[in-house]
């Protein structure tokens, strides 16, 4: 069975690339019906705490990427904390010391900076020079003695570490370039290499999809995984998410958390399929996909070897694309919170009004990138009396012609019946030609009076979604409006 996992350290939130790789990994596992591990890798356990990755989980539970073995869930395979883990690395890495795979290392940090120091100063470059390998029994013995502080070194062999990328190909690494790595520091905390690896291998772990910021580090675990006497799992390496200037995405480029997006009114569906293909193809042209279609499609190796560019203008359009598949009523949902921030909630409108506000959403989700865009569109429909554009009022309201016959308009829809865009239509040209004016100038002062705006969809949709009540008060508003200077 597939076997996954999501490690990240507790950051306090979930930034893009880490988004990104819990995806790949979850999809993997939905794919084959396997198992996503949720893993937190805080060896600091002082630092420790399920607050601290609030954020992430928050992320991910956003994102919809739910996680069937975890902290917060447990699992057989528990504790999944590295925090929680500390002994039983210690007591590996001694194990890996009793079979002859590792040593300690007594050299102080400024030691091992000096001699780094000096090679430098010849232009040579550095590894470490096994000195403390080469120590005495009498020598170990005297320092333990004495209380020395000691680190703990994994004792690289002479030759090849290779391993089968699932993206990249087969990997190899002459060990020659790979020095002693630490791999118990000397305070007796674990480093990344030992633990990631004890606890894959704990928990079972049948691929590691990870970054390709990590392959440097792959041999290093191919090798612990070959001193302790397991099998690897399968490696995959995806590419890494470069910002629109082709250099790695960080804070210059915007938004990192994934929670920023959210705030932002970026859909989570638009955010997965936005991110699925960030160095992901599906092998045709599709690009609109939900969550189930990735799921049926993914497999590892339709990854790219590539790095992928996050362009920011790429994921407003997939957020359009996801908007306007949503229902009006489901939108509503989305965007109570907005509506309520911005004092436009009233509980009628998952009441008596709630099929009315579900047919203007409908009319506006084609025009909008953002949820925040679409709560700007609705203002005019929830308010008494929408704010006027003071650059519309002053192009399209401006004259006496135009405001008398804005009048005229409202006595004739008061009495129209049905009042509909099949109505209204005609209604309005009628008025226009007996005022003398093209229908074109009265149709824009017509939307300005009743929307505030230049700008909105097609205005006989709007004037019908409105209604004659609102209308009419509307266009009486605007035939007597003066602009304040």
């Amino acid at each position: 069975m597939v076997r996954v996992r999501f490690a990240p350290s507790p950051t306090g939130y979930l930034h893009v690339g880490g988004a990104r790789t819990a995806l790949f990994n979850w999809l993997f596992a939905r794919r084959h019906k396997g198992t996503f591990v949720l893993r937190i890798e805080d060896t600091d356990a002082e630092r420790s705490s399920w607050e601290m990755v609030e954020g992430i989980v928050d992320g991910l539970r956003w994102l919809g990427l739910d996680w069937d073995e975890g902290p917060d869930v447990g699992g057989p395979h528990a504790p999944y904390f590295q925090s929680q883990r500390l002994d039983h690395y210690r007591d590996k890495a001694h194990a890996l010391v009793r079979d002859g795979h590792a040593y300690y290392c007594y050299c102080s940090p400024e030691a091992l900076q000096k001699k780094r120091a000096d090679a430098e100063g010849r232009g040579e470059a550095w590894t470490y020079d096994r000195a403390c390998l080469r120590l005495p029994r009498d020598e170990a013995a005297r320092l333990d003695a004495q209380g020395a502080a000691r680190a703990l070194r994994f004792k690289v062999p002479a030759g090849e570490t290779r391993f089968q990328d699932l993206v990249h190909g087969p990997i190899a690494f002459d060990n020659a370039n790979i020095e002693d790595f630490v791999i118990l520091r000397s305070d007796a905390q674990p480093t990344y290499h030992l633990s990631v690896v004890v606890d894959d291998i704990d928990m079972e772990i049948t691929h590691v999809v990870r970054g390709d910021d990590h392959i440097s580090n792959t041999p290093k675990h191919v090798l612990l995984y070959q001193a302790f006497g397991t099998p690897m799992p399968q490696f995959a390496h995806v590419p890494l998410i470069l910002g629109p200037d082709k250099k790695r995405l960080s804070k210059r480029h915007g938004a990192t958390s994934v929670t920023e997006y959210q705030r932002a009114g970026i859909l989570q569906e638009a955010m997965v399929n936005f991110l699925a293909l960030l160095g992901w193809s599906p092998g045709d042209d599709r690009e609109v996909l939900d969550k189930d279609e990735l799921v049926a499609l993914f497999t590892l190796e339709g990854i790219s070897g590539g790095n992928a560019v996050f362009n920011p203008e790429k994921l407003d359009w997939f957020n359009q694309q996801h908007i306007a598949r949503l229902p009006g009523a489901e939108l509503l949902r989305r965007i109570e919170g907005r509506l309520q921030a911005r004092g436009l909630w009233r509980d009628s409108l998952t009441g008596d009004e709630a099929a009315w506000v579900a047919g203007v959403l409908e009319l506006l989700k084609s025009r909008v990138k953002k949820l925040d865009q679409l709560v700007d569109e609705l203002e005019p429909f929830l308010v008494d009396q929408p704010a006027f554009d003071p650059r519309a009022v002053d192009k399209h309201l401006s004259s006496a012609e135009i405001r008398d016959a804005l009048g005229a308009l409202a006595d004739r829809y008061d009495t129209l019946d049905p009042f509909d865009a099949a109505t209204t239509e005609p209604a309005l040209r009628a008025v226009a030609e007996n005022a003398g004016l093209k229908a074109a100038s009265l149709i824009h002062a017509t939307r300005v009076a009743v929307t505030g705006r230049a700008v909105s969809p097609g205005l006989f949709d709007v004037l019908a979604r409105l209604g004659s009540r609102r209308v009419v008060t509307r266009l009486r508003h605007a035939r007597h409006y003066t602009p304040v200077s």
